[in-house]
Parts: structure tokens; C-alpha cells; sequence
């Protein structure tokens, strides 16, 4: 088996080197690990490297380490074993429970030897066993972790929404949430569609998910959240990218992979 091919995701330089420096350590036959000073950088790096290991800062400038795994997921070439992933975060009680729900390893700053020596071992032994495994199923495994890393934990649920207060223009529109077709994030706001027309919320997905019915309101890309009833058809293109057809309207929707999974065949 070649050597693997790690790239470490760090915006803080001391840091990246110095897990750099203690991964050397404890895998002398790991070459060098490549750095990323931020968020869009690990995005680019990743997807040029396709490494088979990767660690990934939960916060830098830019995307998130999380935003940059489920981006990963959708843009990683069909054919290539998916990176195992370990998450470096300050120490965070909600961010723990969430890696040890979802089975995904992490490190908390500072990333001390012993507990990067068990990483490493577990590392080990995943690549070991990911040669003979069925690449589908390794694709398969890591979004169903990634899905529920992304979930809520453990928080006091929001009241729900009945009305959306947006901006048309100089006007505040109230619209019911019953009457949306769709949320579509843009750069700093949701974009909300309905029968009537588009409006903007100055708010974010990660915000509004939460106050929405989640048997009425389905997330199928990590900017698009679609009313449920408004499906006409799920079509898988012969590019392999998988779209929504919705009733009575021109536009499709991307899926991605993160989300496919939400139109099998029962």
C-alpha cells in the first residue's frame, strides 16, 4: 500500500506545525502533511490533493472545518476512497457530543501525544481495512456521519414559525410559512420563494431550520431548504447530479449528496 497522503486544515501556524511536528512522532511513515491556512483553502487543497486523511480545524476564516467536510462530500471525485476526517476543535461539550454521536474522531487544542498516538492507531487501521472495503459503502458511511454531525443536540427546541417577517423592497411582507416554496441561502441572507414572488430575511439556515417542521420542510443541499409538498420529482441526470422538479414551477433544485439519501425508493 503507498503512503497516505494527509493534509492538515489549521489558520493558527504554531498550531499546524506543531501537530505537524507530533504526527512525525507517532507515524514516522506518514511524509509530511500538506497545510491549509483557512476554511476556502482546505476546500481547494483537498479537492487537488484527494488526501486520505484529513484534519480539519472546526473554526478558520473562510468555511468552517464543518462547512468544508459536507462541501467535500459533494465534490469528491466518484472512484476515489473519501478522506477519513478528524475534526481539532477547543474544548466544547456541545462540539463532543456531537463527534461521539456521529463516530467521527476528533482532537481538542492543544492536541496532546497521547491522545493523537490513538488517532493515529484508529487512522491505521481504518486506511488497513478501507482497501478491501466497497468504495459506495465507505461514501456511504461518511455522510450518514456527516448528516449526524450536523444535527442538533441536546438544545431547547424554538417555538415554530407561523409567519416570516421579510423585506420587499421599503415594505416588511408577513408570509405564511405555509405558503413558501422554498429557502434558498444567499451571501449574508435567505432568500424565501413563493407563489408570490422572492423576499430576503436577514437570517441563515443554520438559524431558521430549527423553527420549521422538519415533516414539511426538507434541507436537500446545505443552501436550499424545500417545502416537501412542492416536490414533483426527484431526476438523476446523466451527469450523476441529482435535481428536484417542483410543482408548477421552471426552476429545478440541486441535491446533494449529503441529502440524496432522502429520495430512495422505500
Amino acid at each position: 500500500m503507498a503512503h497516505p497522503i494527509a493534509l492538515i486544515a489549521e489558520d493558527e501556524p504554531l498550531l499546524a506545525n506543531a501537530l505537524r511536528q507530533a504526527l512525525a512522532r507517532c507515524w514516522p511513515e506518514l511524509p509530511a502533511p500538506h497545510l491549509a491556512a483557512n476554511g476556502d483553502e482546505a476546500l481547494e487543497r483537498a479537492l487537488a490533493l484527494l488526501p486520505d486523511v484529513l484534519f480539519l480545524d472546526i473554526r478558520m476564516p473562510g468555511r468552517s472545518g464543518l462547512e468544508v467536510a459536507g462541501e467535500l462530500a459533494e465534490e469528491w471525485p466518484a472512484g476515489r476512497p473519501f478522506p477519513l476526517i478528524v475534526f481539532v476543535t477547543a474544548y466544547d461539550d456541545y462540539a463532543l457530543q456531537a463527534f461521539e454521536r456521529a463516530a467521527i474522531d476528533y482532537l481538542l487544542k492543544p492536541v496532546s501525544q497521547e491522545r493523537l498516538a490513538l488517532t493515529v492507531a484508529r487512522l491505521q487501521g481504518l486506511l488497513a481495512r478501507r482497501a478491501a472495503s466497497d468504495q459506495d459503502s465507505q461514501l456511504e458511511s461518511a455522510l450518514a456521519q456527516l448528516r449526524a454531525l450536523a444535527a442538533p443536540v441536546a438544545e431547547p427546541t424554538p417555538p415554530r414559525l407561523d409567519y416570516i417577517r421579510a423585506a420587499v423592497g421599503n415594505k416588511v411582507k408577513l408570509i405564511p410559512v405555509d405558503e413558501v416554496i422554498y429557502f434558498e441561502a444567499t451571501d449574508k441572507y435567505v432568500n424565501v420563494v413563493s407563489a408570490e414572488g422572492s423576499a430576503l430575511i436577514r437570517s441563515s439556515l443554520r438559524e431558521l431550520i430549527p423553527q420549521l417542521d422538519a415533516r414539511q420542510f426538507w434541507q436537500i443541499h446545505r443552501g436550499t431548504v424545500v417545502q416537501v409538498r412542492q416536490i414533483q420529482a426527484a431526476v438523476r441526470e446523466e451527469s450523476g447530479k441529482l435535481f428536484v422538479q417542483l410543482r408548477d414551477r421552471p426552476e429545478k433544485l440541486a441535491v446533494s449528496r449529503l441529502f440524496a439519501y432522502l429520495f430512495r425508493q422505500m
